[in-house]
């Protein structure tokens, strides 16, 4: 059996950098020399110039990342480095859930470290050299902060039960786990809107004047109540544009990137916020949770079955069970089934854009405003017009800009 497990975790990390690997390859080269019909007006020459060696650096530097992470990561495996660790762990303390904090907690800070150069490259030289990165050292660092400080509370506040519910309740633990993951997936909308994105952000009520009467127009036509209509302060960190939606019920909010403000007109910021009402009056919110539920409750059921198997372990040179290296070692082993559900779940919300932008135009009757959008959001993003197809079916969970625009004009 140790053989199987071997083969499987093997086969399938090769097999996703393999595909990863020629998707960015073929989606790198498949850049038409002219600018495609209907951008003139959005992408002169120089811009659309830019647009394909921002592509270009990007696909490189993820390339080697990703081939150095599959190097680590064999190495790790080969050399039996997370046996290491447990033998460290175990002679610090017995406690199994003390004992897995600490070793999850080493394996974070090893891996953030790790990551940190790559981190720092892409921020502060391609970021920085195609004009998008307005973060300084002090505002990374202080992130860097606050997000150790969010993956110790939240991490503890999911990792301790589910350790303890596995290590006392065995068989049974798997379902008491599953309902405490299910109500954090459900309260962490709130919590972000009202404690963990103020931490990062500063959020100001956009002011009275035309845009925030035509948006409340707007969400009063389709009785869609909005709690608060906020500006944020994106361009601290990057000259990305964008806007979301998050909480449910009455703590809904639209966040407008201040980015988004400055580049586009009212009616193309009210055919945006359409587009994400779109999202919540048909359910696609609420059907993706679903599926996120039935997802990890799948995943903790197989981890039930097999996190008590040595063989498992010996895979990773680990000579003691436990239930949080299996925790580790399992989500590797269950890749191959993550693999496809990405491809499944990204498919998905492919169709779920299509249709909050039908959404949009059939309640803003505003096909001009929702095209001079998206080529607005593509060009300031100098997003990749003609991405390859076996990129988009393997990681676009947005359709290309040109599908989109496509579409839209057909309705």
């Amino acid at each position: 059996m140790e053989q199987t497990y071997y083969l499987i975790i093997i086969g399938a990390l090769i097999l996703e950098y393999f595909l990863s690997t020629v998707s960015s390859v073929l989606n790198m080269n498949s850049i038409a020399e002219d600018v495609p019909d209907g951008f003139q007006s959005h992408y002169d020459g120089e811009k659309y110039a830019k647009s394909q060696t921002y592509l270009k650096d990007n696909t490189r530097f993820g390339l080697l990342s990703s081939t150095f992470s599959l190097a680590l990561t064999l190495i790790v495996i080969h050399t039996g480095l997370f046996g290491i660790l447990d033998h460290f762990v175990r002679a610090q303390t017995g406690h199994p859930i003390l004992g897995g904090l600490l070793f999850f907690g080493i394996i974070f800070i090893i891996n953030d470290i790790i990551n940190l150069p790559f981190s720092l490259y892409g921020t502060f030289v391609i970021e920085e050299k195609y004009g998008f990165n307005k973060t300084t050292a002090k505002t990374y660092t202080l992130d860097k902060l606050k997000g150790y400080a969010l993956t110790v509370i939240l991490g503890s506040i999911v990792i301790v039960p589910i350790l303890y519910f596995f290590n006392t309740y065995g068989e049974n633990g798997w379902w008491i786990a599953w309902l405490l993951v299910t109500g954090f997936m459900i309260a962490v909308q709130p919590l972000f809107v009202h404690v963990i994105a103020p931490m990062f952000n500063k959020f100001t009520p956009l002011e009275d004047g035309e845009l925030r009467t035509a948006i409340e127009a707007f969400s009063e036509k389709v009785n869609f109540p909005i709690a608060r209509i906020d500006m944020m302060d994106g361009s601290r960190r990057s000259a990305h544009s964008n806007a979301y939606f998050s909480g449910f019920g009455k703590s809904r909010r639209i966040a407008l990137f201040d980015t988004l403000l400055e580049k586009h007109s009212t009616e193309e910021i009210v055919s945006v916020v359409a587009h994400e009402v779109g999202h919540y009056k048909k359910k696609h919110i609420i059907f993706g949770t679903i599926l996120g539920i039935i997802e990890t409750g799948i995943m903790l059921f197989i981890f039930n079955l097999l996190m008590n198997d040595p063989a498992l372990f010996a895979v990773f040179g680990v000579e003691n069970v436990s239930v949080y290296g299996g925790l580790i070692f399992f989500g590797m082993l269950y890749s191959p089934v993550s693999l496809v559900t990405s491809i499944f779940t990204t498919a998905l919300s492919r169709k779920n854009e299509y249709e909050a932008d039908t959404y949009s135009l059939e309640n803003t009757q505003n096909k001009e405003a929702l095209v001079s959008m998206l080529k607005g959001l593509a060009a300031n993003n100098l997003s990749h017009l003609t991405p390859h197809p076996l990129m988009v079916f393997l990681s676009y969970s947005h359709p290309p800009i040109m599908d989109r625009i496509a579409a839209v004009n057909n309705n």
